[in-house]
């Protein structure tokens, strides 16, 4: 059986401290369905997540930020969690691989706080985005029009609020990755 999204290779950029669920759920459906993905960082030993209210597992990181290129991928994903974006925002390399996905018009995908991210690209003017509530005003004030819905897409951009929205997020994904054949 062809699997739809086995041409596909994703991006996961991910620091410690990432909402352990916003990656593995995501990658797990993106596998499922065929796509080669890419666990992306700063840095160069194993992450660790946050599972809810304390660590969680453990992660082998894939591809360094100072060797990823967004010309070697279909899409780019960004996992919350407060500790993952607010490390991921102040690093140089990582904003200029996120701006060069945008700037390419190719997929990002953001969870919960995975937004700040992108915030730091100066990219976001216009763009209709959902995220946690406690960014709400983070994006309002980078020019997004905030709205709180389970999932956004504006154009190759899709944002969600929170773990309990993954379902519809991970169903966006698949779709337009589909759509991008």
């Amino acid at each position: 059986m062809i699997k739809k999204l086995e041409n596909k290779r994703i991006a996961f950029l991910v620091e410690n401290g990432f909402e352990e669920e916003e990656l593995t759920r995501p990658l797990r459906t993106l596998k499922e369905n065929g796509a080669r993905t890419d666990i992306v960082s700063p840095c160069t030993e194993d992450l660790k997540a946050w599972d809810h209210t304390d660590w969680g597992g453990t992660y082998k990181v894939d591809v360094s930020v100072d060797d990823a290129d967004a010309d070697d991928y279909d899409m780019l994903i960004l996992p919350g969690g407060v500790i993952n974006p607010d490390k991921l925002r102040r690093n140089v390399k990582v904003v200029e691989l996120a701006g060069n996905f945008l700037a390419k018009n190719k997929p990002v995908a953001a969870i919960c706080h995975g937004a700040q991210t992108l915030i730091e690209t100066g990219m976001l003017r216009g763009k209709t985005m959902t995220s946690f509530s406690s960014i709400k005003t983070d994006l309002q004030n980078a020019g997004a029009d905030w709205v709180d819905r389970e999932v956004v897409t504006d154009g190759n951009l899709i944002t969600s609020r929170n773990p309990q929205d993954i379902p519809a997020f991970n169903h966006k994904i698949i779709e337009l990755l589909s759509e991008h054949e």
